[in-house]
Order: C-alpha cells, then structure tokens, then sequence
C-alpha cells in the first residue's frame, strides 16, 4: 500500500496547492468554470475549485497609453503626419465588458483614432493645424469615450504629441520664418540708421549755428573795432576813406605775419611784392573816391528828375 500513498499524496498536494492563486494589485482575474463566465478576482489571495474552475485571463486595471501615427492631408493640400497618445483604462466595474465583448482594444482605438483625425484635419490649413491641436485632441477623447464605454474603457486623455508635416513644407516654413525675421531685423536696422542721421543732422545743425554765431559776434567785434580806429584816425587830419584804406592794408600785414609765423603752411599770397602794399592802398583810395562821386553823380540826377516832375 505505501507505494501507491506516495503518489496519491503528492497528486492531492498539486491539486490543493492549484486550488489557490494570487492577484496583483490594480489588475483582475477572469475565473471559468467549464468554459462558462464564474467570477472575477481582485487583488489578493484568491481560490478556486481545481480541474473544475481555471483562470480565463487577467486584465490590468493601471493607466495604459497607445501611440497612433495619423497620416492625413490639410484643406491646403499639404500631408501631414499626426502622432495621437490615448490614455486609457479598464473600468473596474466593467472587467467582464472588457473581457468579452472587445478582443483587440488597441485595433478599435486605433480605428476610432484613424476615423476622427481624418475627419477632423482635413477642414483645417496647416498653421491651424498646430494651433488648434487641442480641439483635435478633444474630438478624438470625445468620440472614444461616446464609442469605448460600452466595452468597459475609460479614456482618460488624448493628446497630439507631435505634428511633423513634409520634409520641403517644413522646409519652405523655415525659409518663410527666417524670411519674416530678416525683414523685422532690416526694419530696426533702418530706424536705427534713420535715428543716427537725424540726430548727427541736428548736431551738425547746432554746431553751424552756433559757428555762425561765433563768426557774427566777430564780425561785429571787427567792425566796432574798425568805427573806433576810424574815429582815431579822423582826429588826426585822415578821413574816413583813407583810414579805411589803411586799415585794410594794415589787416593785409598782419595776415603775412601770421603766415610767416608757420613754418610749413603751404598758403601762397598773391600779390606778395614790395609794392603790392602801397598798389592796394592807391587803389582803394582811388575806389573810394570813385564810388563817392558815382554816388554824389546819382543823387544829384535823382534831385533833378524830381524838380522835373514837381513843375507844372
């Protein structure tokens, strides 16, 4: 008899220990009996009639995410690829729905995702489609759960996590950018060189007139000094044309000393004889006395022509 205990021993052992089995946290357990629905197990240490129940399959309840690749065209006609992240989870309550109406939850997410984004993208142009990827992202959430929850899904969120359109659309957009930022770069550049000339121009304008302001005092510090040597010059028996003349030739002295006093100025006077002073001196008194008497001949013609018409 003992050769046979050992054996039935150890097959009541097997059995006994396949009876209990364990679940882990935020996942469930299908249990069958003879092919038909029994139960569902959570988390914990679970038993189960041996040979008669067994475990159909086990399903986690933790967050999941599928990443879907959308390739579709804008209302520009510009191809675009989409990369939509669903997040989704087994409703708890719902293990069985999951379980047994849907076999293959990824290809019916996948198939609502293809479905909404081509639906969606096709009546927006490519800027939009990168501003307003969240509405795309809402649309697909808002299909999935209308569709998925029946089968015992949650989604949880959708989101677009990458927009990558054609290699040269991609490229042109860049050449447009870096166009449009060229231009912006030139405008502050112009108004930057407009505001240099604009304010070199007023400095430039205030240096002229404060330079004129300089020459206009000294000029008429000049001619003040001329009235006074003038003036000098009367008191000796000298009248004002002769002063006038000698004073210019005075002046004419002072600018050959002045040039003598440089050693390498490159100015030539002309004319620069012994005679040219006492020429210049003749001269101008001769200009003087010529100009009194065209002036003294022109107002005596003017008296005349108005003695004419005052006669009846």
């Amino acid at each position: 008899m003992l050769p046979f205990a050992i054996p039935l021993i150890i097959i009541g052992l097997v059995i006994l220990f396949s009876s209990f089995f364990t679940v882990k946290q935020q996942s469930a357990a299908i249990v069958e009996r003879f092919g038909k629905f029994q139960s569902i197990r959570h988390s914990g240490l679970q038993m189960k009639i041996p040979i008669i129940d067994r475990i159909a399959g086990r399903m986690s309840l933790k967050i999941q995410q599928l990443d879907v690749i959308v390739e579709t065209k804008t209302l520009d006609d510009v191809f675009v690829r989409l990369k939509i992240s669903v997040q989704f989870m087994v409703i708890s309550k719902k293990v069985y729905d999951a379980f047994y109406k849907l076999d293959y939850a990824h290809d019916q997410i996948t198939s609502y995702v293809f479905d909404v984004v081509r639906a969606e993208v096709p009546k927006m142009k490519l800027d939009d489609v990168f501003v307003k990827k969240d509405d795309i992202a809402i649309a697909v959430k808002t299909e999935l759960n209308d569709a998925m929850l029946d089968y015992g899904y949650d989604i949880i969120k959708t989101l677009v996590t990458d927009i990558d359109p054609d290699a040269q659309v991609k490229a042109a957009m860049n050449r447009i950018n870096a166009s449009e930022r060229e231009k912006i770069a030139a405008q502050f550049e112009g108004d930057a060189a407009r505001i240099l000339i604009v304010e070199r121009a007023k400095a430039e304008a205030e240096s002229k007139r404060l330079q004129g302001q300089g020459i206009a005092d000294q000029r008429r510090e000049i001619a003040r000094g001329l009235e006074e040597s003038v003036d000098v010059l009367n008191r000796v028996g000298i009248n004002s044309q002769e002063a006038s003349a000698l004073i210019v030739v005075t002046q004419h002295y002072d600018t050959l000393q002045s040039i003598g006093e440089h050693v390498n100025s490159n100015l030539i006077l002309l004319p620069n004889s012994p005679q040219a002073g006492s020429d210049m001196l003749n001269n101008m008194v001769a200009s003087f006395t010529a100009s009194n008497q065209i002036g003294e001949a022109m107002k005596e013609a003017k008296l005349k022509k108005k003695n004419e018409e005052k006669k009846p």
